[in-house]
């Protein structure tokens, strides 16, 4: 088929007779479409532009933008705050904070809707209890969504038994999720973070990572171990015919 853009002498022929539009419209419709495209990239480019910028690149090219722009301008800052708003209440912790009995009713009834607080009551010179504040430290990095305290216990609780020592109480909107009472829960100095993180995960208040209990895969050691070690009845008939 014949391009009825070129310069041929059948198309000027058409072009006399009306059936093709005169070549100067021809020129500028295809400038036009020429011109719109264009205006597509540069708006898609401006778009790709406003997504990829802080909420201080915005302002610092406000001036450069006209109406048309500063309406979508106006529309992704509101969606950065957004976003930066979102993050600064999930991440609002981070640390694991000391408490008394004073702040008890501030810092864990009152600590807010669908927060999770996991009070860990302690006394200094139990290497247990120091043992699990160093691992709650790390914890509370790790989940900085998650509310992580901890309190001398008779601050607390008035008398509350060193053999109870380490105690962690786990909450939501003030209610206790799961508690844990006792050095024999936490398995003694051997208590790994990873294995307190499987604990707490399984009151629902942090969600972790991990794949298994890693306690598990110490029994499972242990058995294995055992097992080796024990002899067969075979073994013990072979050796009694010796």
């Amino acid at each position: 088929m014949q391009d009825p853009n070129a310069d041929t002498e059948w198309n000027d022929i058409l072009r006399k007779k009306g059936i093709l539009p005169p070549k100067e419209k021809i020129e500028e419709q295809k400038q036009a479409e020429e011109e719109r495209e264009q205006q597509i990239l540069q708006q898609q480019s401006i778009v790709k532009t406003y997504e990829d910028m802080t909420l201080e690149e915005l302002e610092e090219n406000e001036d450069e933008f006209n109406e048309e722009d500063e309406r979508a301008v106006e529309m992704y800052r509101q969606q950065r705050i957004a976003e930066w708003k979102a993050t600064q209440l999930k991440n609002k912790f981070g640390e694991l904070l000391e408490i008394s009995g004073q702040d008890y009713v501030q810092e864990i009834t009152k600590a807010g809707k669908d927060i999770w607080v996991i009070l860990h009551l302690y006394k200094q010179g139990i290497p247990l209890c120091a043992l699990i504040n160093q691992h709650l430290n790390g914890l509370a990095k790790k989940f900085p969504e998650v509310k992580f305290v901890k309190a001398i216990s008779t601050t607390c609780i008035p008398n509350y038994p060193d053999r109870n020592l380490p105690t962690i109480f786990i909450y939501l909107e003030g209610d206790i999720k799961a508690q844990f009472i006792g050095p024999l829960v936490f398995g003694g100095m051997n208590l790994t973070r990873d294995e307190l993180e499987w604990k707490i995960s399984e009151s629902g208040a942090i969600k972790t990572d991990l794949e298994e209990n890693p306690r598990k895969q110490i029994q499972d050691q242990l058995m294995s171990s055992i097992k080796c070690s024990v002899p067969t009845r075979r073994e013990e008939s072979d050796s009694e015919d010796d």
